[in-house]
C-alpha cells in the first residue's frame, strides 16, 4: 500500500453549508465541553447529541443544523443531485468519499469520548475540547489532520483539494533537475 503525497485542503473561498456545519459544530464542543468541565459533567450530553447528530449525517445524509443554514441563505457544496432550496437538504450519500467519512468518525470518536466522560474520567474531555478546537480550524483554514491522515490512505475527496498532490519522483509529471 503505498501513501499518497500531497496535503489535502478544502476550498475557505465561500461559507458553504459543509464548512460552516464544521464550525458551528466546533463551536459547540468547545462550549459544551467547557461547561461541562466548569460548571456539571452532565453538559457532555450536548457533546454526544453532536456526535449522534454527525453520524447521522454521514448515514443518511440529513443535517438539521445544514437545513436552518439553507434557510438562512448559505449554498451547499456536496448536496445530492437535484437538489434545490426549496428541499430539505441532503448531503450526498452515493459512496463513501473523504468528507463523508470525517462525519462517522468525529460521530464515533465524540460519542465513546462522552460515554467515557460520564462513566470513567472527566479527563476525557480533554479529548472533545480537542476535537472542538479541531474543527473550528478546519473550518477556518481549510486544514484537518483526521483528513489528510484518510487523504494519505486513499480516500477520495468530494471537496476539490487547492493543492494538487506532488508527482511521484522518476514520473513524467515529475520535476528533473538540472544536470
Amino acid at each position: 500500500m503505498s501513501v499518497r503525497p500531497g496535503i489535502y485542503i478544502v476550498p475557505t473561498d465561500r461559507w458553504y453549508i459543509e464548512r460552516t456545519v464544521w464550525l458551528v459544530a466546533g463551536c459547540v464542543l468547545l462550549v459544551a465541553t467547557g461547561l461541562a468541565a466548569l460548571v456539571h459533567p452532565a453538559w457532555v450530553t450536548l457533546v454526544l447529541a453532536t456526535g449522534v447528530s454527525s453520524i447521522v449525517v454521514a448515514l443518511t445524509g440529513f443535517c438539521l443544523v445544514g437545513n436552518v443554514l439553507v434557510r438562512l441563505g448559505f449554498k451547499p457544496a456536496l448536496a445530492k443531485p437535484g437538489w434545490t432550496p426549496e428541499r430539505f437538504y441532503f448531503m450526498q450519500t452515493d459512496r463513501w468519499y473523504l468528507e463523508r467519512r470525517i462525519y462517522l468518525a468525529v460521530g464515533v470518536n465524540l460519542s465513546v469520548a462522552s460515554a467515557l466522560t460520564l462513566l470513567h474520567s472527566i479527563w476525557w474531555l480533554l479529548f472533545t475540547g480537542f476535537v472542538g478546537g479541531a474543527m473550528v480550524w478546519f473550518a477556518l483554514t481549510g486544514f484537518c489532520i483526521m483528513a489528510n491522515g484518510l487523504y494519505w490512505l486513499g480516500a477520495e475527496p468530494r471537496l476539490a483539494p487547492l493543492h494538487k498532490p506532488v508527482p511521484a519522483t522518476g514520473s513524467p509529471d515529475a520535476p528533473h533537475a538540472a544536470a
